[in-house]
């Protein structure tokens, strides 16, 4: 088991995220569905299993190869991923509240996700702040970055505290009323503007690589997708403002909190959904061009699962069917795209390919590809 882990970096947690949205996205779906409720709770519980057993794992993996832990510190293609290990907590806890407590209890549930937000809110100010500092000055030579090199990867510690925000305003009505209920509210509001404006920073970069740059290698171009996840999950978070500030902020307030929801929500989903066609095309054509299951293939669930909860949210805020539809179809393509990676993912572990050493990247790729390319069918 030790020697099994000393490969397992923090891009895994991307399968716990993808499958706790599974959860989450489904629950909230505007067209109810026999016994949709129970299959929702049933994903979260499979979530929170994979949750213990990643942590569990990792936590052997830092205690027995501190050498290699470093080394992904110290890889601008690996560090960014810690962002993924924020989100995870953040996308287990919120799930907790949302259908966790169906079967442990209300008390329970609340007790769990103010843990896990906890951890995962602290934890994903941290990799905002320190996996930048390591790629601009920690990095050894080696791995000098410049802007031809900028990969979606780069937004995952920056979007974390955006999960934060969304899933907040959740816990806002378990606290006292008063100030406690605010300063929360407001605090998911700092969190979403603090993750908004530095995606708005890195988002042209990645952009302007790809325009200038060419396609990503065929590994990396499930990555694209994870440009929905800021898109979609500061939609929700907008939403879930508007659904929490009644009663918690001066009605003034409130009613520019359901305003927001609206005029912030419908064009940034609009934007999503172009993202997602120019996103879907160049994975089609990484496809016909010879590209096999990675890891990377989870970065189609998670970010599509905000897309869902952005469009449940817009359906709440509106009332126009166009948006349920559009979340139900989304929803369809989630369940697709994580059937997808958990198969492959699972094919990986029987047959050990997914733990075992990365392979080394062409000159060429390097630092990008160099380890999220790590754990390709072999």
């Amino acid at each position: 088991m030790v020697t099994a882990v000393r490969h397992l970096g923090p891009n895994w947690y991307a399968a716990v995220m993808g499958t706790a949205v599974v959860a989450t996205a489904g629950a909230a779906l505007p067209v109810p569905l026999p016994g949709l409720r129970t299959a929702c709770t049933a994903v979260w519980a499979l979530s929170l299993l994979m949750l213990v057993a990643l942590l569990a794992a990792r936590a052997l993996h830092w205690r027995h190869h501190r050498d290699q832990a470093r080394a992904h510190l110290l890889d601008p293609a690996v560090a960014p991923f810690y962002g993924c290990l924020a989100m995870a907590l953040l996308a287990v806890g919120g799930g907790t509240l949302t259908v966790g407590r169906d079967w442990i209890g209300a008390r329970a549930a609340v007790a769990v996700d103010v843990v896990l937000f906890g951890a995962g809110t602290v934890t994903a100010l941290t990799a905002a702040v320190a996996v930048p500092y390591l790629m601009a000055v920690h990095h050894p030579a080696r791995h000098r970055l410049d802007a031809a090199q900028a990969s979606p990867v780069w937004l995952l510690p920056l979007v974390a505290p955006m999960v934060a925000a969304a899933v907040g305003p959740s816990l806002v009505p378990h606290l006292p009323a008063g100030q406690p209920r605010e300063t929360l509210l407001l605090a998911c509001v700092a969190l979403f503007g603090l993750s908004l404006l530095a995606v708005l920073l890195m988002l042209p970069l990645v952009f302007a690589r790809l325009v200038t740059g060419g396609p990503l290698p065929l590994a990396l171009t499930p990555t694209l997708f994870l440009v929905l996840g800021p898109l979609g999950q500061s939609t929700t978070a907008v939403g879930r403002f508007a659904d929490t500030a009644p009663g918690v902020v001066p009605g003034a307030t409130a009613d520019g909190f359901s305003a927001l929801a609206v005029l912030y929500g419908v064009p940034v989903m609009g934007f999503a959904l172009l993202w997602l066609c120019l996103a879907t095309a160049h994975v089609l054509r990484a496809r016909r061009d010879g590209m096999r299951f990675a890891m990377t293939w989870w970065a189609f669930t998670f970010p599509v699962g905000t897309c869902v909860t952005g469009a449940e949210a817009l359906s709440r805020h509106t009332g126009l069917a166009v948006f349920d539809g559009l979340a139900v179809v989304l929803y369809g393509v989630l369940v697709a795209a994580w059937v997808a990676a958990a198969a492959g993912t699972v094919r990986g572990l029987l047959s050990g390919a997914l733990l075992a050493a990365p392979r080394p990247a062409p000159v060429a790729l390097r630092p990008v590809t160099a380890r999220t390319t790590s754990g390709a069918a072999r």
